[in-house]
């Protein structure tokens, strides 16, 4: 929908008349004959015409001019933002020394038809740690860990759990040393006793000790089955594994501890016993950013006048990563600061700012005073400096979220690794802002003048903050709660956009980076003494079952998908493709079964609903309650879809 435009003069003919005849009776009170009759009055008409063109003339100001007019405010087109993933390389064999992945190295999506390659940067050295398998041991639920790694290096067996296993029973792996950010590979050769879980999900998880707790490592692939049978474990260790020591030995510490089995899921019966175990890191991940670094970029030469402006040859630039521009003369180099504004500048800071969208690299200007001055804002460099950038990232944008295992070109050889590819989608990647965007955001400026004091003020600032949010609530906490006062901002992050699937809550996680941009905004913009929570909202899961009866002739499976893409769309956090007046589900509005019986029976060629229930889910561990008809959840807290189940059957 596009904006209205924008009215600078508002006033029209009849409007302007009036103001001249009321101007009149101050002016010249004698002068009492105002009808269309009197010669006067025609002039004032026809000056009031004239006027009325100009003003509507006015009106139509193009984007040029208009965009100006916001420059002078303070209002700018923002940059576009690049999309963020994580990197896993993989080594081409284990190895006996680390591995180091240097920052900067470049990784890009294979080019298909005419398409350019999304180049990634990595943000974060990665060095992928040589490990071995040092000791190994158990731990009963509730008892001091006992380590075997004697008796395991001279073939003597080692029992995981107790017997029966119980859940809190653990299997301690000790490897040489921390291996953070690594991908390990445990090859285990095993034999059970009538072990009676279900290898598909067996109820157990792997844990890395990270110097004050245990945190779940990612688990990759798990071809033993949950220790059911021999094969290979990898695992993803977290940043924060440390080597630590548990019975008097000092080791990278993992264990496999035995969970709580939901509905339907087979307990372990007895405890599988390890006969061989093998531990090595078989590569790593880290932080990579959208973006084709600029190592180089020569601008110009200054002729030594205030107010320069010079053009960087590859835009648009992504947001933050140009920060210093060089200039060289006869008796130097010299980095000078990118700045956001003059105001602040002396005639001796070496300050430039950078427009990201049109790459326009501006020294400071010689600015007239009220008393006839001239004062300077920002240094000149002297004529015939050369003018230099470098190290800026070209790119940014939607483009840049890419699907998974979609980055596999290593474009930066890095020696003895194999490949490279992104396990999870790429997010975060926001165009430059349009001319309607940023009108519609000059309009909030205007009303808030970066001030909040209402919640539209403040979903207001951190939308603009972060544009790559999907939905901004922001809610009080009630008088009668122990934070009584505290304001609350809430962040979804901008997921796809599809809803037939069910989606995972962790992508509906902000990043700590969005949280400290939306912090950063909000902190600049709170009144004093007003306490204000930047977070995420609690997510509870729902699961649907529902019988379906279609009309005589329809087909059932497009019944079903229908059916399904309106459970999804009605329980989503975020707005439904297309849908611009439903930005999701309502925070903190209780769930009635009444509510999914009326979206169900809306569906396209359905006859009736012959049943449904709802249960609530835990995300994470995917433990279903009991049915309920009504789920009631806390005032910072929205639905989340999870495995939906629906039956279609033709009316007889």
């Amino acid at each position: 929908m596009s904006l209205p435009s924008p009215h600078l003069d508002d006033r029209r003919f009849q409007d302007l008349v009036d103001d001249a005849k009321r101007f009149i009776q101050r002016r010249c009170p004698e002068w009492t004959d105002h009808n269309v009759s009197d010669p006067g009055v025609t002039l004032i008409e026809a000056f009031a015409h004239m006027v009325d063109q100009l003003s509507y003339r006015l009106n139509r100001v193009p984007d040029k001019i208009h965009l100006e007019f916001l420059d002078l405010l303070g209002v700018r087109l923002t940059a576009p933002r690049a999309a963020r993933t994580e990197l896993t390389f993989r080594l081409s064999a284990p190895q006996e020394a680390s591995v180091t992945v240097p920052a900067g190295c470049q990784v890009a999506t294979p080019r298909s038809g005419g398409a350019p390659a999304r180049v990634f940067t990595v943000s974060r050295e990665l060095e992928i740690v040589a490990t071995r398998l040092r000791h190994i041991g158990t731990a009963p639920a509730g008892q001091p860990p006992v380590l075997s790694t004697e008796r395991f290096t001279s073939g003597e067996a080692v029992t995981c759990f107790a017997q029966p296993p119980v859940p809190g029973d653990s299997l301690l792996v000790g490897l040489d040393q921390a291996a953070p950010h690594c991908a390990v590979s445990l090859r285990v050769d095993c034999s059970l006793d009538g072990v009676g879980v279900d290898p598909r999900r067996p109820p157990r998880v792997w844990e890395a000790w990270c110097g004050e707790e245990w945190v779940a490592c990612e688990i990759e692939s798990d071809g033993t089955g949950g220790l059911n049978r021999p094969g290979e474990i990898v695992l993803h260790v977290p940043g924060g594994h440390t080597a630590s020591l548990i019975g008097r030995r000092r080791a990278g510490w993992l264990r496999c501890r035995i969970t709580e089995a939901g509905p339907g899921q087979p307990r372990y019966s007895s405890s599988p016993r390890l006969d061989a175990l093998e531990a090595y890191t078989v590569g790593g991940t880290t932080g990579a950013a959208e973006g084709e670094t600029v190592p180089y970029d020569e601008l110009g030469v200054s002729d030594g006048t205030a107010g320069q402006s010079f053009t960087l040859h590859r835009t648009p630039v992504v947001a933050g990563s140009l920060s210093t521009v060089t200039v060289e003369t006869k008796s130097g180099r010299h980095t000078w600061e990118v700045v956001s504004t003059f105001a602040d500048s002396s005639p001796a800071d070496r300050h430039v700012t950078v427009d990201e969208v049109s790459g326009a690299v501006r020294f400071g200007p010689a600015v007239r005073q009220p008393d006839g001055g001239i004062r300077q804002y920002g240094a000149v460099p002297e004529i015939g400096a050369r003018i230099t950038a470098g190290g800026y990232r070209r790119g940014g944008g939607r483009e840049g979220n890419v699907a998974a295992s979609t980055l596999t070109v290593l474009r930066t050889p890095v020696a003895l690794v194999a490949r490279v590819e992104n396990r999870a989608p790429a997010v975060g990647g926001v165009d430059a802002e349009s001319v309607d965007a940023v009108r519609q955001r000059a309009g909030h400026w205007l009303r808030t003048q970066d001030r909040a004091v209402t919640a539209k003020d403040y979903e207001s600032i951190v939308a603009a903050a972060c544009r790559d949010a999907g939905r901004i609530e922001c809610v009080a906490e009630p008088a009668g709660s122990e934070r009584a006062g505290l304001v609350r901002v809430l962040i979804v992050p901008r997921a796809r956009a599809a809803h037939e699937e069910d989606d995972d809550w962790r992508d509906l996680v902000p990043s700590e980076d969005m949280l400290a941009c939306a912090a950063r905004a909000v902190e600049a913009a709170r009144p004093l003494g007003v306490t204000v929570s930047v977070s995420g909202p609690a997510y509870q899961g729902v699961t649907v079952v529902a019988e379906i009866e279609a009309v005589r002739g329809a087909d059932r499976q497009r019944v079903k998908e229908r059916v399904l893409r309106a459970l999804y769309g009605c329980l989503s956090p975020l707005p439904s493709r297309g849908d611009t007046h439903r930005s999701g589900w309502p925070l903190g509005r209780a769930l009635r079964l009444s509510d999914l019986y009326a979206v169900a029976a809306r569906c396209e060629d359905v006859e009736s609903v012959v049943r449904l229930e709802m249960y609530p889910a835990d995300l994470a561990t995917g433990e279903r309650q009991a049915a309920a008809d009504r789920i009631d959840i806390g005032p910072a807290t929205l639905f989340l879809s999870f495995h939906h189940q629906v039956a279609v059957e033709n009316a007889h």
